[in-house]
């Protein structure tokens, strides 16, 4: 700041301003006490009310993480028992493929034989 604004702000007279207080005193110094005693009543309530809630979140949520890991554990063992059948499956199919496999299987259940010479007939 500059001199002169300096000598100008030191020029301006101060007021002295007196806080009242939130709630005009009465004859009854008690009423006072009562009145800060339930508004701090009423903010340890609601604290206590927010709080409360906010244990009950919590213990919504880890119980959400149990179950939520009771059902990645129950999809886990039915993929591995889903995995342990398509193999099961697939070393049946490929048994089921084989050439002679077949053969001996025909020849067992159904009685069929190789075909002998000339009831084979070639179309061209």
């Amino acid at each position: 700041m500059s001199a002169p604004a300096l000598r100008a702000f030191s020029a301006v007279p101060r007021v002295l301003s007196i806080r009242r207080p939130l709630v005009r005193p009465t004859a009854d110094p008690r009423r006072l006490v009562r009145v800060m005693r339930s508004r701090i009543a009423r903010r340890i309530t609601g604290l206590g009310i927010v709080l409360v809630l906010l244990c009950l979140v919590q213990v919504w949520l880890r119980l959400q993480v149990v179950d939520v890991g009771y059902q990645l554990s129950n999809a886990r063992s039915m993929l591995d028992r889903l995995d342990h059948e398509h193999r099961q499956l697939r070393a049946e199919i490929a048994t089921l493929q084989d050439a002679a496999s077949l053969a001996d299987a025909a020849r067992a259940k159904v009685g069929l034989v190789e075909p002998q010479k000339g009831q084979v007939i070639e179309l061209r």
